[in-house]
């Protein structure tokens, strides 16, 4: 069972980033598609799925933030990567800050994929340190 959740939840991380960098692509042209019901909707049913895997894979592994170091830096990679998601998105007044926030934040979800691989807090950040 934990092998079937975890297949949902790296799915859903693909599909979450994906569809980010699509609607990154779509701000950047000012394309209408943007303002769609569908594009607006469907990131949130699949990230609801997403969060739902990750906090059923913590229960079944017994790995949760404030415990696991790495676990507790992919839950604030996640935080920064919805803050700067916003921003890109929506938040930013410039196009130019919106553009700047969203490649920031694929580097963050970069850095989050990082951890998840080696389940060090520091992700690819280690070889600089």
């Amino acid at each position: 069972m934990y092998i079937a959740i975890k297949y949902v939840h790296v799915i859903s991380v693909v599909l979450s980033v994906g569809g980010f960098f699509l609607r990154g692509l779509l701000m950047m042209r000012d394309s209408p598609l943007l303002g769609e019901r569908w594009i607006r909707v469907l990131p949130h049913i699949n990230d609801t799925v997403l969060l739902v895997a990750a906090l059923t894979l913590a229960a079944m592994s017994g790995q949760y933030p404030f415990v696991a170091d790495w676990v507790t830096a992919k839950v604030f990679g996640v935080i920064a990567y919805i803050i700067l998601g916003a921003l890109a998105l929506r938040e930013a007044n410039t196009r130019s800050m919106r553009i700047a926030c969203w490649f920031a934040s694929l580097a963050v979800f970069g850095w989050i994929v990082s951890v998840a691989l080696t389940r060090q807090p520091w992700g690819f950040l280690a070889a600089l340190i």
